[in-house]
């Protein structure tokens, strides 16, 4: 791991309670690039592979922008189960979840979802595609509900996993999603109308202040 890894954790199958024999084993985190480095013309990375296989990680300021805007991949890193690297700003980080969740929520996840659906050819579904579809709606409305994205969905594994092996019918896939996005869309917010900008920009320049 990188030494300036603030968080890391384990996102994909294995934290959503789906994996197989087969999985492998993705990695998504958070570092921080010193601060001295934004002083010059050419500015740090906003990301970067590796360099373990299958990971991938976000400047500290790029994932709380991203974080901000609700984006569904972003937040469920802030509620993994499994955390493999965290350091105290990785702690604060995680402690300040809430502050990023808004209902603006319950449009990316429906919008990324739909996104997904409109990429699946109902002739011949990619089946993997698919459930992750779903996955992403029954993520969304848990967050509506309960304000944080479920991110272990091992209650509805067996029914998910049929979906990636081909096993359920493209008609009863889609009314799984039409009903969701329905739910979605009808469910009361338990989230406030706008994140915290303010508790997460005093994090980001502490860390900065940290990286001098």
């Amino acid at each position: 791991m990188s030494d300036d890894l603030i968080l890391s954790v384990v996102l994909g199958s294995r934290a959503y309670g789906l994996q197989t024999e087969a999985s492998d084993t993705d990695r998504r985190g958070v570092f921080v690039a010193p601060t001295a480095a934004f002083w010059r013309l050419d500015k740090p990375a906003t990301h970067r592979d590796g360099p373990l296989p299958e990971q991938f990680s976000w400047e500290v300021e790029r994932f709380c922008v991203l974080a901000l805007d609700a984006n569904p991949t972003v937040l469920e890193c802030l509620w993994s189960p499994i955390v493999e690297v965290i350091t105290p700003a990785g702690r604060r980080l995680r402690d300040l979840r809430g502050a990023f969740v808004s209902a603006k929520a319950q449009q990316s996840f429906a919008g990324y979802a739909d996104a997904q659906f409109r990429r699946l050819d109902p002739a011949a579904p990619k089946w993997k595609q698919a459930m992750h579809m779903v996955r992403l709606l029954l993520s969304g409305l848990h967050l509506m509900r309960y304000g944080e994205p479920l991110v272990d969905v091992t209650p509805h594994r067996e029914r998910l996993l049929a979906i990636k092996r081909g096993e359920v019918p493209w008609a009863e896939v889609d009314a799984w999603r039409a009903a969701l996005s329905a739910e979605l869309a009808a469910t009361p917010s338990v989230l406030p109308a706008e994140p915290d900008r303010k508790r997460v920009e005093d994090f980001l320049i502490g860390v900065r202040k940290e990286n001098l």
